[in-house]
Order: structure tokens, then sequence, then C-alpha cells
């Protein structure tokens, strides 16, 4: 079963982190990928730009309406995703939670239809 694992960010947890403790935080997610593409569950992802880059489109009475920004007014927005092909959905969470922003914001887990 393929899943979609959704990275958020909060801007002010990360800003609170040391120079040191932001430098970690990639190496640690590459690490899992390898990991993961070695053991053949691993299908693709990205990082993605900042929330500022992002549009919205709402059709509304058949008017397509565009807004700058992301989708909701939140504080956590989402930063990028993997997708993995696993066993179970526990395989799945147990995934996400070794991704390092579950530790600072957390990781959705959703199936691919």
């Amino acid at each position: 079963m393929k899943y979609m694992l959704l990275i958020y960010s909060n801007p002010a947890v990360w800003e609170a982190l040391s120079d040191e403790e932001r430098a970690a935080l990639g190496p640690e997610h590459a690490a899992l990928i390898e990991e993961l593409v070695e053991s053949g569950e691993w299908v693709g992802g990205s990082v993605l730009a900042a929330p500022s880059q992002s549009r919205t489109v709402r059709v509304r009475d058949g008017a397509a309406l565009t807004t700058d920004g992301p989708f909701a007014e939140v504080k956590e927005h989402m930063a990028g995703y993997d997708i993995v092909d696993c066993v179970s959905v526990e395989r799945a969470l147990e995934i996400a939670a070794r991704i390092p922003d579950a530790r600072l914001s957390g990781v959705e887990v959703r199936p691919l239809g």
C-alpha cells in the first residue's frame, strides 16, 4: 500500500532552533530516505517552496477565485512530502515518526487511492 507522508512546518518552531539543530535535520532525513531506498519502500518525495509562493484556487458560482498563500489560515504549512510503499499503515506510521519534522510540528499519514 502506498502512503503519502505530509510534512508540516511551523516557522516559529523552526526559528527557535539553533543553527546546529537546523543543520542536523537535513542529513537525518536524508539518512532515512537512503534506508527506505535500500528497503524498497521509497517511492518519492520533495520539499515544497515557501508558502508565500503558493496560490489557492476556489471555484464559486462558476468563477475561479485565486488568492495568495496556503489554503488555510494556520500557523503550520505543508513543507514537503514523502511517498512510501509499505506493508501496513503501522509501518507507514513508524516511518513518519522517524521524519525529523514529526518532533517539531507534525507528519500526516494518508493512504493513496
